[in-house]
């Protein structure tokens, strides 16, 4: 059985425990904690070395290192319950998110994030008094990452969508 990070965070003095970003179809994170064994096997299949260990031992996805492409490796490789079942469970429920670092509200063009994404999930909005700024359709949005180590400021991560982002978007503001 693998170390609880929360309880060894609450040990070092920090009491929040932020969970990492888990593979695509990993069950929920006490199951991912209770079940895998730390053994690597998922890391070692994964074709574009997203998934690291993290502080613990425990996979996390990295989308500094690049894209997910859903492959499935992960999941056929682990020997543990810690994985749903591809076939009838969609990926994740993840989402890329625009943060206040990007460069476009700041008045720089930059289309970097909106090249990347292969689904056309990344819309930009086009004024004349404006450089474009980009917006995340959380409906087409697969959560792939590969919008996150293009952009030249960090400003993008993928994460679970926020209440206030996607309202905003589907309002269409």
């Amino acid at each position: 059985m693998g170390v609880d990070p929360s309880r060894r965070a609450l040990l070092r003095g920090r009491l929040e425990y932020t969970p990492s970003l888990r593979p695509p179809w990993t069950r929920n994170e006490p199951d991912l904690m209770a079940n895998c064994s730390q053994c690597g096997d998922c890391i070692q299949a994964c074709e574009t070395n997203i998934i690291v260990p993290d502080k613990a031992g425990f996979p996390r996805v990295d989308f500094q290192l690049g894209e997910c492409t859903f492959c499935q490796a992960c999941v056929e490789v682990c020997a543990e319950p810690v994985f749903h079942d591809p076939e009838r469970t969609a990926p994740w429920r993840h989402v890329a998110e625009i943060g206040p670092a990007c460069l476009g509200p700041q008045g720089v063009y930059c289309r970097s994030c909106g090249e990347s994404c292969e689904e056309g999930a990344i819309h930009f909005s086009f004024n004349a008094q404006r450089v474009p700024e980009p917006a995340v359709d959380t409906e087409a949005c697969s959560g792939c990452g590969a919008c996150v180590s293009v952009c030249p400021t960090q400003a993008v991560t993928v994460g679970l969508p926020s209440t206030q982002h996607s309202t905003r978007l589907r309002e269409g503001t």
